[in-house]
């Protein structure tokens, strides 16, 4: 294993503890030990195992006490219940009314130990897999709403909604932090294949060495360590879709068996002469220019038609400054309730700062960007004190202003007092048109020109 599971093993015996961290370590696992509850609570807090092993019995404080502590910190993290023969009603209680993933019997059978160490960690990590598709299908979701009030986002929205149902391979560009695995997503998301695995590769972020053998698995016995068969990313993403992000990292000797599947559907597991059929839809993207890199020879010319049968282009933030606004409250609203802050807006000051900035990480960079003014600011608005410095520095208010066109001061400026009207009169749309002075008719128009829903 290149990352070692963590256990913690809470014991009040010495000898226990020892064993145990002895055979755990000659399985790869990483041994954490506590010879009571406090401790054990304390390291459970402090390091997060992905297990852990907890003797019931011990004594002043059992390991029905540890079970309740260690839930209301993370439930997520699956505790094993160790008790002595002649004692299961009190494991089956820990299962049944304070969450215990399983319980084992002394003494240990290691056998038994092993696998169903391995099974809470896998068992662990889809449960953190299925919430993390849960927020990226929440922010897919976002995104297929038109989350911008641009244009050409508009029209790339409805090119995806387009390509989609399609097999038809897709070439995603734009600078790093733009969205291009949001986009790629989407693109699953409302495909035939929504229901089959979506397998995202960073190309840039696999040694050359191992790549290969990464996306197209290996035979038992191909080089020094591959003790068994194993599966590779186009396997796994059978029936459904992989996504090959930084693309234009791939080695040019990969890029030649790459095209081979995208010709044929066909690979080669690294060391066995069989060839195997894989049905997959491919999205690749890039942040460099792939026809710049053909001209200069590092990336294959077939390869790069084959991949660019339908391109999508992402514009960076800066080419969009009215869509700043309605990104800064859409990351407020995800921060608010994943940080547990209570922040309502963002002043209109500290709007047109974002506005005036460069954003050369992009939407990514804009996001990181609010996640730190909500935890400053905690409460209340985010105002200029929240922005950070390099931020503040780089213009004054008045080339804050001059930066901006006309129209886009006036669209924020309009922007933010309809959304303070609005929350004054509790949403009631009929009041806000006239405590600002325009028709109802025109208000509706606006909110929807400006993406205000409420």
């Amino acid at each position: 294993m290149t990352d070692r599971p963590t256990i913690l093993v809470v014991d009040d015996e010495e000898g226990v503890r020892h064993n145990l961290k002895v055979l755990l370590e000659r399985r790869d696992f990483r041994v954490l030990a506590a010879q009571d509850v406090d401790e054990g609570i304390k390291t459970f807090s402090e390091q997060r195992p992905d297990a852990v092993l907890c003797d019931l019995v011990m004594p002043e404080v059992d390991g029905f006490e540890f079970l309740k502590q260690a839930k209301s910190i993370d439930p997520t993290i699956p505790v094993i219940v160790i008790t002595a023969y002649g004692n299961i009603e009190s494991a089956v209680r820990a299962i049944r009314d304070l969450g215990a993933y399983d319980f084992l019997e002394k003494p240990l059978a290691i056998d038994k130990l092993i696998i169903t160490l391995g099974h809470a960690i896998e068992f662990r990590q889809l449960k953190d897999e299925n919430v993390r598709l849960r927020s990226e299908k929440g922010r897919v979701e976002k995104l297929l709403n038109m989350l911008s009030q641009n244009p050409r986002m508009h029209r790339l929205f409805e090119s995806v909604r387009k390509i989609a149902p399609l097999k038809t391979t897709v070439l995603i560009t734009g600078e790093s932090g733009t969205g291009k695995e949001l986009v790629a997503r989407a693109i699953h998301e409302l495909s035939p294949r929504k229901s089959a695995p979506f397998v995202a590769v960073n190309c840039g972020a696999i040694p050359d060495t191992l790549l290969e053998s990464e996306l197209f698995g290996y035979k038992k016995g191909a080089f020094t360590g591959a003790a068994s068969d194993k599966i590779g990313l186009f396997e796994r993403a059978h029936l459904g879709t992989i996504f090959l992000d930084e693309i234009g990292e791939l080695p040019v000797g990969l890029q030649v068996k790459l095209f081979r599947v995208l010709e044929s559907s066909e690979f080669y597991r690294v060391g066995e002469s069989q060839s195997r059929q894989v049905d997959i839809r491919m999205i690749a993207a890039s942040a460099k220019n792939l026809e710049e890199e053909v001209a200069s020879g590092m990336f294959r010319e077939e390869l790069f038609y084959r991949l660019n049968v339908f391109p999508i282009h992402l514009p960076p933030l800066r080419e969009r400054p009215e869509d700043i606004p309605l990104l800064a409250e859409h990351f407020i609203g995800e921060f608010n309730a994943k940080l547990g802050c209570k922040v309502e807006e963002i002043s209109p000051h500290a709007i047109r700062l974002l506005m005036a900035y460069n954003w050369p990480g992009n939407v990514r960079e804009l996001e990181n960007t609010i996640e730190r003014a909500l935890i400053l600011a905690e409460s209340g608005a985010v105002e200029p004190k929240h922005i950070p410095e390099r931020i503040r520095s780089c213009v004054s208010i008045e080339e804050e202003m001059l930066n901006l066109t006309l129209k886009d001061n006036i669209k924020a400026f309009e922007r933010q007092m309809i959304v303070e009207v609005l929350k004054k009169v509790d949403g009631n749309r009929t009041q806000a048109a006239k405590l600002l002075g325009i028709s109802l008719r025109a208000l509706l128009y606006k909110m929807k020109e400006y993406g205000v829903d409420m």
